[in-house]
C-alpha cells in the first residue's frame, strides 16, 4: 500500500469499487475486443475511437489516482481543508469529525470505522485493514443517494 493512495477523508483508492471491479473488467473487455480485431473496425462505431482510447487507458493507467495525486473533485471541501491545514488525513486532525463528514459518513458507511482504526491504532493497523479488504476484493462500501 502506498500512502499517496490514502485520501484525506480516509478512503483508500486501492479499495475503490472502480479499482476493485471496473478496472479488472475493462481489462478483460479490452483483451476480448482486441482478440476479435475490434481495433481495426472501432472507427465505424459512433464515438468508437474515443471509447477505444478510454478502454485502453483503463487497462494501462486505470481511471484515476487519489485526490492527493491530483484526481477527484478539485473543489472537495474535505480535500481543500486538509491541504490548507497541511494534514495527511482528516482523522488525524484535532477538528475531526467536522461538518464536512456528515455526507461522507452517509455515502461511505465503512469510513467512520476505518477512521477510528487510524485514530486509535495508527497507520499500520489502518493499512493492514485496507490490505485485507483489498485481498477480499470487496473494496469500500458506498451507498447511492436516493432520488426520491
Amino acid at each position: 500500500m502506498e500512502k499517496k493512495d490514502a485520501c484525506y477523508c480516509g478512503l483508500y483508492c486501492g479499495n475503490c469499487p472502480v479499482k476493485v471491479k471496473v478496472e479488472p473488467a475493462s481489462k478483460v473487455l479490452y483483451q476480448e475486443m482486441e482478440n476479435l480485431g475490434f481495433e481495426g473496425i472501432i472507427s465505424f462505431f459512433p464515438d468508437g475511437e474515443k471509447f477505444w482510447s478510454f478502454l485502453k487507458g483503463m487497462t494501462t493507467d486505470g481511471l484515476c489516482t487519489s485526490c492527493k495525486a491530483g484526481s477527484g473533485n478539485p473543489a472537495c471541501k474535505v480535500r481543500l481543508c486538509a491541504q490548507e491545514k497541511n494534514i495527511e488525513m482528516c482523522a488525524l486532525c484535532e477538528s475531526y469529525p467536522c461538518d464536512y463528514f456528515t455526507e461522507f459518513f452517509q455515502a461511505y458507511p465503512t469510513l467512520k470505522k476505518d477512521n477510528s482504526i487510524l485514530q486509535e491504532q495508527g497507520w499500520e493497523s489502518w493499512a493492514k485493514h485496507q490490505d485485507k479488504r483489498q485481498l477480499q476484493g470487496t473494496g469500500f462500501a458506498y451507498t447511492r443517494k436516493s432520488n426520491s
